[in-house]
């Protein structure tokens, strides 16, 4: 067992020696333990059992108003020179941080109980996999932890003593029961502090996490590691951890094609993750729809897998409609935060059903109607649940070796400019594609909602080093794998008609998208040639059962020379920031992209 491992031994009685908890519990990712927790946190009050009739073994909680999202100003990247952290991240200087975080930290588990989780990023003992232990004093984070990662005493002990890198990660709720003077105080249903930290040290691959119970914040295998640790070390170590879905798409052909995105938080990445096609013939099965690891391999291509082993996704949107293979997921064996709560003891929020319940009991606890002035769920409210329970999971999904990847999307939530799919004419130009992503911003982040806000791969909050290095990394790998690279494609869902209505349905009709890449793929079409890249022609795209009209075509994919300047220009800005650091065939594309658009606009 991963206790009688002296590193983390000495690890652990390291951090109890200043979190002073009263008890250890080593966690082994039992079924009765999940039993003995659950129950647990329904007798704090932290959960509510739901209808079991409704929603077996399933359970809403409800987080402090001030506790509901990632808290980005508070998110540091400890590296030990600033350039290398970058002007995306906030830096401390990892020595001091330390010291701050070491007298944050004492005595946060007082009166409380210190939880010691080893758990595995993707399939245990897998070559694109890696280990962690998590300590917390959150019983909410213990079970969340069940459900997103591979949480196993004896397996991920036998992988760090066989000399697996594991990854050390801290997180307390920062409420201890007793202070320093001896004194109780009462616990309370969701424990969080004021202050609060999410600090990764990127070269000592550490996790600090203090003061908030929420989501990523808490789940320390989720973005703190997943993403600003494993981006580090893919960059150290010549592969990629990437804010991304992973879906296998089979043609009416039968042939398969294995594709990754980057999309936003909010931005749809659940649903396309999930997709039910509607162009006839197409089957779309997930593979993971938040967070992808990809490494090259000796056949020359690049192959991915899930790290996670659930999902954490946005509930606001997620409906029988929009999304029915999630919400067949959701039948049964749940966590729910910041939902509403029906009268009947299940739940529902903005987007689930098109009817909207006469009551509700709202993410606060209060009584809500249709005529209420504020959602009955927050908008940022989520569901956590094991992948395996969507229906539309490939039976392969949490296959060590993972798969090999044929085309990588890149899209945001544009109203504008951005046309529906653009395909990159090279690697260098995909790249370019990725890191001047925009999106408009959404409820999962902290910052005004609809303002738009440059987002590189997706990865702007996560990225745990320089992002114009990650640039360069993303370039380098391209060229380790040559002609083995997958194609690059740009996809904007989200583009509007002069009135605000959507030009495209979105959703299952994605599949049309699809459906377009994998002829470019297979070289049975040879699109139209733009100054942006290549675009689907009419007659290339399958639009029959859409009521996309020859107009909506046009608008979709409509370039604008004199708005394209405008977004160099606000892209040369955003390069600025970087400074020399850019690389150079970024630089030299928006050259040559500003030369060709002054030369259209000058016609």
């Amino acid at each position: 067992m991963v206790q009688h491992i002296e590193s983390v031994a000495q690890w652990v009685q390291q951090f109890a020696d200043i979190l002073q908890p009263e008890r250890i519990q080593w966690v082994d990712g039992s079924a009765e333990e999940w039993e003995t927790l659950t129950q647990q946190l329904v007798d704090d009050g932290t959960f509510i059992r739901l209808n079991p009739e409704k929603r077996p073994n399933s359970f809403l909680a409800r987080t402090d108003p001030t506790d509901v999202a990632r808290v980005e100003d508070r998110t540091f990247i400890c590296s030990a020179r600033e350039e290398d952290a970058g002007p995306t991240n906030n830096w401390r200087e990892p020595g001091k941080m330390r010291e701050e975080l070491i007298e944050v930290f004492r005595g946060a588990m007082r009166g409380r109980t210190l939880y010691v989780i080893p758990f595995s990023m993707g399939p245990i003992g897998g070559d694109i996999s890696q280990v962690g232990i998590q300590l917390t004093d959150s019983p909410y984070v213990v079970v969340s932890m069940h459900l997103m990662t591979r949480v196993d005493n004896d397996r991920v002990a036998e992988q760090i003593a066989n000399g697996a890198e594991w990854v050390p990660a801290v997180h307390s709720v920062g409420y201890p029961l007793i202070d320093e003077n001896g004194d109780a105080r009462p616990d309370v249903p969701w424990p969080s502090n004021p202050t609060k930290y999410i600090v990764q040290f990127p070269e000592t691959r550490e996790i600090w996490s203090y003061g908030s119970g929420y989501g990523g914040n808490a789940l320390l295998g989720k973005k703190c590691y997943a993403l600003r640790i494993a981006s580090a070390m893919g960059h150290d170590q010549g592969w990629l951890a990437e804010h991304m879905l992973l879906i296998r798409a089979t043609s009416p052909a039968g042939r398969s094609y294995h594709i990754t995105a980057a999309f936003p938080s909010a931005c749809g990445k659940t649903n396309f993750a999930m997709m039910r096609p509607t162009l006839p013939g197409w089957k779309v099965e997930t593979l993971g729809d938040d967070i992808v690891w990809m490494r090259p391999k000796a056949d020359g291509r690049l192959y991915a897998i899930n790290p996670e082993n659930g999902f954490f996704g946005v509930a606001p949107g997620t409906g029988v409609t929009t999304n029915p293979n999630a919400i067949e997921a959701l039948s049964e064996n749940v966590i729910f935060t910041n939902v509403a709560l029906t009268d009947d003891g299940d739940v529902w929020w903005e987007g689930l059903t098109p009817e909207v319940p006469e009551h509700l009991i709202d993410w606060r606890g209060r009584d809500w109607t249709p005529s209420s002035e504020t959602p009955a769920a927050h908008p940022n409210s989520r569901f956590t649940v094991r992948a395996d329970q969507a229906p539309s999971i490939a039976p392969d999904w949490d296959e060590p070796a993972g798969v090999p990847v044929d085309a990588v999307l890149f899209g945001g939530r544009r109203r504008t400019n951005t046309p529906l799919v653009v395909e990159a004419r090279s690697w260098r130009d995909g790249v370019y594609i990725g890191a001047t992503m925009a999106s408009e911003q959404t409820a999962a982040a902290e910052g005004t909602v609809g303002q738009l806000r440059r987002d590189p791969f997706a990865m702007l909050p996560f990225c745990g080093y320089n992002m114009a290095d990650y640039w360069g990394h993303w370039l380098e790998i391209g060229e380790t794998l040559g002609e083995g690279a997958p194609h690059i494609f740009g996809v904007n869902w989200f583009r509007r008609a002069a009135d605000g209505s959507f030009l495209w349905p979105g959703f299952g009709d994605n599949s049309r998208v699809i459906d377009w890449i994998s002829k470019r793929l297979e070289n049975e079409v040879t699109g139209e040639s733009s100054l942006l890249g290549i675009l689907p022609k009419h007659e290339e795209f399958e639009l029959e059962g859409t009521e996309v009209s020859d107009e909506d075509w046009q608008a979709l994919f409509a370039l604008d020379p004199e708005a394209w300047l405008h977004e160099t220009d606000d892209v040369e800005r955003y390069f600025k920031i970087f400074g020399s650091r850019v690389p150079q065939p970024l630089r030299a594309r928006l050259e040559e992209l500003q030369a060709a658009l002054e030369a259209e606009a000058n016609r």
